[in-house]
């Protein structure tokens, strides 16, 4: 994964651009038990709860960026317990863009989502 290094002041919106080109990543990224979804995005720049971020996705091998919105609904801090990656989980805005990325990555993940493997939130 990885996103454009543009600066962001907290509190202010900003634009992420992430990639994910692996299955597992995906898997351990993505946030089925938030509301209408989510993901968790490395990032060691600083967020609030509640902080608007919008994201370019570039999902697997599809060529095309998703555009998506959502708001901070939680941070993983610098040196956290369990030595978990620094970053934030962004829950998706309820919109139609959000919706179709939500289908897609659940359409790529499918019986994954059963799994018990850790994730970079649980």
């Amino acid at each position: 994964m990885s996103e454009a290094p543009k600066p962001i002041a907290s509190g202010r919106a900003g634009m992420l651009s992430l990639t994910i080109k692996e299955r597992t990543a995906l898997y351990a990224a993505y946030l089925p038990f938030v509301k209408r979804g989510g993901l968790f995005i490395p990032t060691n720049r600083p967020y609030q709860m509640g902080d608007q971020v919008y994201m370019l996705l570039t999902l697997m091998e599809d060529p095309n960026k998703l555009p998506i919105s959502g708001k901070v609904v939680w941070i993983t801090p610098g040196g956290a317990q369990g030595n978990r990656q620094q970053g934030i989980g962004v829950q998706f805005d309820d919109n139609e863009g959000s919706s179709t990325v939500r289908g897609k990555i659940e359409g790529v993940l499918g019986n994954a989502m059963k799994s018990t493997r850790h994730t970079h939130t649980m």
